[in-house]
């Protein structure tokens, strides 16, 4: 006997609600993998061409910051290049930036706002992303006593000797001596994307050592989103906002459907969809642990 077609299932309200529901939450899924292990390692490349060109510019003009403020002693905002890091033997060539909330390690490693500019004197604190968007302090933990790389400032370049690397509970290197300084790179501890801890390398300024620039950031008054594995919720009302747009995008998708059908429907929506979905997973990964 011929099989005859199956009529239409009409979904109750509860159904539909459940299918659109299971549908924004697998666009945000693959937003955000797409986001994190992709589209972000692209976002580092060219974030990193753009703040080496601007760097190297600040380089030649001598106007390249040398304390937490510009020439112009107008704060710097976060994101702003202010030295280069080179370590060879790990293969790392990154532009350091100012900042280390979750947002701003997108772009590369960041110098923590309460520390001194590398090569001053004092601790200097750059933190990187261990895995996502480049993972560039991805090796760290790689590095060996006596090694040795350079940072560069608009005070010149600065050669640091490894002294170790250390995990939480480890005993820390011996203090500081007057006129001294030292560096600690820091990244998350453990696989790739599941951070459970903190790595620091610590090292010492072998070079000329330089004076500190005025700081007004202390590590009281340093945001907390700006600290080790901290998240940041200064743009949740932007996730609301993206999460409100995927679901007007699928009622409208849905009422598409039904009125133009299934071909009609996905060629309108799907770059529509796409696009709020990866939106929405920039904003996610604002939420997730800085050093991620």
């Amino acid at each position: 006997m011929p099989t005859l077609p199956r009529p239409p299932v009409d979904l109750s309200p509860r159904d539909r609600a459940i299918r659109s529901t299971l549908a924004i939450l697998a666009v945000l899924i693959l937003g955000l993998l797409a986001d994190i292990m992709v589209l972000g390692h692209l976002q580092h490349v060219v974030s990193q061409q753009q703040l080496t060109n601007a760097f190297r510019f600040e380089l030649a003009e001598g106007t390249a910051p040398v304390s937490e403020g510009n020439v112009d002693k107008v704060l710097l905002t976060s994101g702003t290049p202010v030295a280069m890091i080179d370590i060879p033997s790990i293969a790392v060539h990154e532009i350091v930036v100012e900042g280390t909330d979750s947002g701003t390690l997108r772009a590369g490693p960041g110098h923590r706002r309460d520390s001194v500019l590398p090569g001053q004197v004092g601790y200097s604190v750059i933190m990187g992303r261990a895995a996502a968007y480049g993972g560039p302090f991805a090796r760290i933990q790689e590095l060996r006593p006596g090694q040795q790389f350079t940072v560069t400032t608009g005070q010149g370049e600065h050669t640091y000797a490894v002294i170790g690397v250390r995990y939480e509970g480890d005993p820390m290197p011996p203090a500081l001596g007057a006129g001294k300084s030292r560096l600690v790179l820091e990244t998350a501890r453990g696989p790739a994307f599941v951070p459970d801890g903190v790595a620091r390398v610590d090292a010492e300024l072998v070079s000329e050592t330089k004076p500190a620039g005025a700081r007004q950031t202390t590590y009281l008054t340093l945001p907390l989103a700006d600290k080790e594995l901290a998240t940041d919720t200064s743009t949740v009302w932007a996730l609301v906002f993206a999460l409100q747009f995927l679901l007007i995008v699928e009622l409208a998708a849905v009422w598409a459907f039904r009125r133009v059908g299934l071909r009609k429907t996905w060629t309108v929506f799907l770059p529509v969809v796409t696009v709020g979905g990866l939106f929405v997973a920039d904003q996610l990964v604002r939420l997730l642990p800085n050093l991620l």
